[in-house]
Parts: C-alpha cells; sequence; structure tokens
C-alpha cells in the first residue's frame, strides 16, 4: 500500500493563517494610505491651482476642466476599460483590487474636503507630485493601482516594440501637449514638474532605501574580499572562476576568481573601500538591482 503523507500539524496550519490574514491587512492598509495621500495631492494642491497629472488621472483632470464634469466621475469611467484589460493580463485578484482602490480614490475626491495648503506655485507641484506619488506608490505596494497608464503600457509593450517606460512617457508628453494648449505653457511645465516629483516618489516608495546594488569584484585576493563580506557584512557572495583576457597589463590567460555579492546602496561606499584596502588593483563592476528574492539580503535590519 502507498504510504499516506503525514498531516500538517495545526500549530503550522494556524501559523500559515494566520500570515495570510496578516499580509491580506498590510495590503489593505497600504491601499487606504494611497487612496488618501492621492487625494490630498490632487485635492489639497493640484486642483485647486489646475495643475494635471499624467496618465489617466492626467487625462481626467483635462477632461473635466474643458467640460465641468465631475473628476471622480472621469476617473472611475475613464479607468474601467484599463481594469478590465488588467483583468485579461495580470489576472482577476488584480483587476479586484485596482478597481476597488480607484472607486475609493473617486469617492475621496468627491466626499473628502482638504484646505488649500500653499499658494506658492513651486510648492504646489513639488508636493502635490510627492504625495499623488506616495498614493500610487503605496497602492502599488498593496497589489493595486490608481491608474490604468501602466496596464496600458503593459499590453503594448507585448505587441509593439518599446519598453513600458517609453510608452508611458510618450502617453504623458502627448498629455501635456495639450494640456500646454488648453491651459497653458507654465502650467504644463509645473504639471511636468509636479508629474517628475511624483514619478521619483513612487521610485523611492517601491524600491526606498533597500535600493540594491551588485558587485563583481576580480581579484587575486578573493577569498580575503569573501570572508569580509561574509564574516563582516553577513551578506551572501559566490565565488566563480574566470580566466583573464585583457587589461592592463595588456593579454594574459592567467586564472582568477570572481566574487558577485549584492548589497544596500548604503552599504557600497563602505565595502568598496575595504575591498581597495585588501586590493588596490581589484577589478569592480557595480550594477542598480531593483528587487532581490531569497539569499542573506533580506535578513538583516535597515542602517
Amino acid at each position: 500500500m502507498p504510504a499516506s503523507s503525514a498531516a500538517p500539524a495545526p500549530g503550522t496550519l494556524l501559523a500559515s493563517s494566520a500570515s495570510q490574514l496578516g499580509q491580506k491587512v498590510l495590503q489593505f492598509v497600504l491601499l487606504l494610505a494611497g487612496v488618501f495621500s492621492a487625494a490630498l495631492g490632487l485635492k489639497g494642491f493640484l486642483l485647486p491651482n489646475e495643475f494635471i497629472d499624467g496618465g489617466v488621472t492626467g487625462i481626467s483632470m483635462l477632461i473635466s476642466h474643458v467640460t465641468g464634469i465631475s473628476l471622480s466621475v472621469l476617473i472611475l469611467l475613464i479607468n474601467i476599460p484599463f481594469v478590465i484589460l488588467g483583468y485579461y493580463q495580470l489576472g482577476s485578484a488584480f483587476a479586484l483590487k485596482t478597481l476597488l482602490t480607484i472607486t475609493a480614490l473617486a469617492g475621496a475626491l468627491m466626499v473628502v474636503s482638504f484646505p488649500a495648503l500653499t499658494q506658492d506655485k513651486l510648492l504646489i507641484a513639488v508636493f502635490g507630485g510627492f504625495f499623488l506619488g506616495a498614493g500610487i506608490g503605496l497602492a502599488m505596494r498593496g497589489g493595486g493601482v490608481l491608474d490604468g497608464t501602466e496596464i496600458l503600457a503593459v499590453y503594448i509593450s507585448r505587441k509593439l516594440p518599446g519598453s513600458i517606460g517609453d510608452i508611458i512617457m510618450i502617453i504623458n508628453i502627448i498629455i501635456f501637449g495639450v494640456a500646454a494648449w488648453l491651459l497653458s505653457v507654465e502650467t504644463a511645465l509645473y504639471s511636468i514638474l509636479a508629474y517628475l516629483s511624483a514619478a521619483k516618489t513612487v521610485d523611492f516608495i517601491l524600491v526606498g532605501i533597500e535600493e540594491y546594488t551588485s558587485l563583481t569584484i576580480i581579484s587575486f585576493h578573493s577569498n580575503e574580499i569573501r570572508q569580509l563580506i561574509t564574516d563582516k557584512l553577513h551578506r551572501g557572495a559566490t565565488v566563480y572562476e574566470c580566466t583573464q583576457g585583457y587589461g592592463s597589463h595588456g593579454h594574459q590567460r592567467l586564472k582568477v576568481e570572481a566574487v558577485f555579492t549584492v548589497v544596500t546602496r548604503l552599504e557600497v561606499i563602505s565595502l568598496t573601500k575595504a575591498i581597495h584596502a585588501i586590493d588596490p588593483q581589484a577589478f569592480v563592476v557595480m550594477q542598480s538591482v531593483s528587487d532581490t528574492r531569497g539569499g542573506l539580503i533580506k535578513k538583516r535590519a535597515l542602517h
């Protein structure tokens, strides 16, 4: 008879259920915080001064300015086709979260009042973009989006040449060009500043202080460098053999070891100084890494 598999222990099932519940609660909190932050950026900064944003939100703001239709209604209606597209491209769970998040944003813009916090146009553009970008980033952390442009860009990038970033940039160039024509060049320029502030804030929310940098160190002192990384930094390291091709000493065919590791950007300077102290001739290649999975990189607290 085939051996029966052991049933999971009740404690394991309970811990797993608690973990899943905790993740869902965290996602809900992130989505709610994202909605509130985006609404603050729009109603407290951008809307009172007729500044716009990029993407579907910017299109909605332009149409609302021209026609007088409620911005809340436009944001919801214009995003619906993109939510449907997201359902087929990214799954039903993503589409449901996105729909609920966008609906919550539309409701917040309709019923929640925010005072105009400043009259300075530069501060309005920078901080309006900041709060809007923080809202978008928090919503993405929670598993949804507040703007359907990204969904459209993912779909187009699969059909046509060009990256997602290129497609979003082209869409926003058109939006801000129309804004310069309908509103004014000055308003469009301030709106571009707000958009850049929002984009940078989104990057920080999604990547933040944990932005990673990968280093490949080629040195004849690879063992000392590996020990530095593993024993002092408590980071993972991969060592692989390679053969020199052409360098500062011309053509060579010497065997040498390369050490590969991933650290946070806060550790890069101290690590490169320590490597230089071990081997001033070490060849170090650094590359930005958007995220990692597994390994030791997640186990240390941030500085």
